[in-house]
């Protein structure tokens, strides 16, 4: 049903399958609410029971935020996001050691809003738990939602920013692209 509501939507859905059991997704732009249903929809077509993060007030609201957790939302204070990062290494640790599935979802720019640097909450969780990174782009030109491109971190901040910046650049369209915020780390 959900890939049939994103094709009426004039939508095409990127998807070739994921390398492990446990990574981070990270969705870039965000520059739109309709991010996120296009968003829900390809989770919800593709089949992943995805987990994300998402600004705490909105799972304050009665109703919504039930939904956001039935949905996989995990709710994230961002005014001291830190032990969160933190939490979420260790649930990592312990899905893999299960061989539990466990991806989660988030957009590092942490608003819709035009910012100069990206929150960073994404890249300890990965390269400390060892899993790899998931690209997802929303490309509103061409009307592409999905990933097939994954990598996994070295350590070095630069050199692995540089890397998801050139895949961004050429692959993902905001559906408001003054509102891209620049692929970089504080």
């Amino acid at each position: 049903m959900a890939l049939w509501v994103l094709k009426a939507m004039g939508w095409t859905l990127v998807w070739e399958g994921l390398p492990a059991r446990q990574g981070v997704l990270i969705a870039y732009p965000h520059t739109s609410n309709w991010d996120f249903v296009i968003g829900v929809l390809a989770k919800w077509a593709i089949g992943i029971p995805a987990k994300f993060w998402g600004k705490d007030s909105l799972f304050r609201i009665p109703l919504l935020g039930r939904w956001f957790r039935w949905i996989g939302g995990i709710p994230v204070d961002r005014s001291g996001a830190r032990g969160i990062a933190s939490a979420m290494t260790e649930r990592f640790q312990a899905a893999r050691e299960a061989d539990e599935f466990l991806w989660l979802a988030l957009a590092p720019e942490g608003t819709r809003s035009l910012v100069d640097h990206w929150k960073s909450g994404f890249y300890p969780v990965a390269f400390e738990a060892g899993v790899p990174i998931g690209l997802i782009l929303f490309d509103y030109r061409r009307k592409r939602v999905g990933f097939d491109r994954f990598v996994m971190l070295s350590g070095d901040r630069h050199a692995d920013m540089a890397v998801l910046a050139e895949y961004y650049r050429e692959h993902a369209h905001g559906a408001r692209p003054e509102l891209a915020s620049p692929v970089r780390l504080k």
